[in-house]
């Protein structure tokens, strides 16, 4: 019976699920691989739907729809004790066929099946291997499942020989070729080794390999029969005594390397500058010049910016000025994407708030490098002065990253970060931070970390005005009622508990 005849399924290959029980399955993602920077929670646009490549399954099993083609029934093996037995009632997926079968089922007698045994409930059926196909799974492990069958008797016609699978005839050339390579001397060894040898074997060259050795320039020494070669690139082997001699040819000489060209670095034309008037269909210029129009701009919002911008072109150029958009709020954004992150460098805020976002690390960083750089025409570096990241996965490291791509801050929300603790306050407070002398508003409420050890750590920032500890688990009243007397500079009044305020 064919297989065309026996279900619209035959043929046709089940996609596998996890078997939720491997180190893979049951690790979370990197958010570092395309795969995670692609996925809508990391930030990117989630077109590719594929997992991490630290989850992808190492045992992949059938889906529990997947049934016998025979019977029809699904695997059978809990209910049985022994081991033929479940495996009888087990389903068996065919690496050729792509069918799905209970090895019971099948009735092919004697002949033999092979079992892949780094993926569950796969094979070679029998039928496949009887019929000599070939294997689309490279590099498994495969184990028999019968044993060999006898080898068949000679006929008075003469002997019948069964015919190797293209497989196994290609796998016997490859073990063939590496034995030959083992037996090759190294050419770096001396001649008197060679010459035993040859001796020992008392053959020499045949006289097809002689006019080679002479075109070369080299007459063969009576009796060595080691390793010669030839301006063809051929190896000619005896790789034992008495036998042909085998030759094969090596690999392919690396082509010549062509001349190195001088290399010249082409980089975009600058941006046109803005105009300054806006011109009209007419073709004169409309009376208003551009600083008018931004000082009308300034009276909008973030959401009537945003239509202005879709008027017409010098408009769309003169919205994205950064005197309109001093602050900017993303926050509680599902994921951020990579147009989002574009638009937030070029319109360079001063304040961004990013709390309880999806933003990842390697975004955060892409951002804080864009955001620093921008000089005015005083020579007055303009970066982003106030950032909120309340409710983020920050650790140490990325806490380091922030202190180098964003020295200038005076406001900074932690609040609710579940990593921030006492090693946290030292980077911040630390003499090599530049945050040390700039930040002026400090929010840290909800950071179960922190302890009463940092407290003193805060008496580093002169400029520190407004301190906030609340809803810290494991700060004491008391102690901060300590550090507000002390303080740095001028001690701090606590309108709430934990809640240190100075007056300017």
């Amino acid at each position: 019976m064919s297989s065309s005849s026996r279900g619209p399924g035959a043929g046709a290959r089940r996609r596998r699920t996890r078997c939720r029980r491997c180190r893979a399955c049951v690790r979370t993602e990197c958010g570092d691989c395309h795969f995670c920077r692609d996925m809508k929670k990391f930030g990117g646009p989630g077109r590719m739907k594929q997992s991490c490549l630290l989850r992808q399954c190492t045992a992949p099993v059938l889906p529990h729809t997947a049934v016998c083609l025979l019977c029809g029934e699904a695997g059978k093996e809990d209910t049985v004790e022994g081991e033929e037995e479940k495996f009888s009632l087990s389903l068996m997926e065919c690496t050729i066929c792509n069918e799905i079968v209970h090895p019971g089922c099948l009735k092919m007698g004697k002949a033999e099946g092979v079992i892949n045994s780094e993926i569950p409930n796969c094979w070679e059926c029998p039928r496949c291997t009887q019929e000599g196909r070939t294997s689309k799974v490279k590099g498994g492990r495969e184990r028999h499942l019968k044993k060999k069958p006898k080898p068949p008797i000679a006929s008075a016609e003469g002997p019948a020989v069964p015919s190797p699978s293209p497989q196994r005839e290609k796998l016997e050339r490859f073990k063939r070729m590496c034995q030959l390579l083992e037996r090759v001397p190294d050419t770096s060894s001396s001649s008197s080794d060679s010459d035993s040898d040859s001796d020992s074997s008392g053959t020499s060259l045949s006289e097809d390999e002689a006019p080679g050795e002479a075109r070369n320039g080299r007459r063969p020494a009576r009796g060595s029969s080691g390793e010669k070669e030839n301006r063809g690139g051929r190896r000619a082997i005896r790789p034992g005594s008495g036998g042909p001699l085998l030759s094969w040819p090596l690999g392919p000489a690396p082509p010549p390397r062509p001349p190195q060209l001088e290399r010249h670095v082409v980089r975009p034309p600058p941006r046109s500058p803005e105009p300054d008037t806006l011109p009209l269909a007419a073709g004169s210029d409309h009376p208003l010049p551009r600083a008018a129009w931004l000082r009308v701009f300034q009276h909008l919002g973030p959401r009537e910016l945003c239509v202005c911008m879709r008027v017409c072109r010098t408009w769309s150029r003169w919205c994205y000025d950064k005197r309109l958009w001093p602050r900017m709020d993303l926050s509680r954004r599902k994921s951020l994407t990579p147009p989002m992150l574009s638009g937030v460098v070029r319109r360079q805020p001063r304040a961004l708030d990013l709390s309880w976002t999806g933003v990842s690390k390697k975004q955060l960083m892409w951002l804080l490098n864009r955001l620093q750089g921008q000089t005015e025409s005083r020579g007055r570096l303009q970066g982003v002065a106030e950032l909120r990241l309340a409710g983020l996965e920050l650790t140490d490291a990325s806490l380091r990253l922030l202190l180098r791509h964003a020295p200038q801050l005076s406001a900074l929300d932690l609040s609710h970060c579940a990593h921030v603790g006492d090693p946290s306050v030292h980077l911040l407070t630390a003499p090599t931070s530049p945050l040390r002398e700039t930040l002026v508003h400090l929010n840290l409420a909800g950071c179960h970390r922190l302890t009463d050890h940092c407290l003193p750590l805060f008496r580093r920032c002169p400029r520190l005005r407004r301190l906030d500890l609340r809803s810290c688990r494991q700060l004491s009243p008391e102690a901060c009622a300590r550090l507000a007397a002390a303080g740095p500079p001028g001690p701090f009044r606590c309108p709430e508990e934990k809640l240190l305020l100075k007056d300017s």
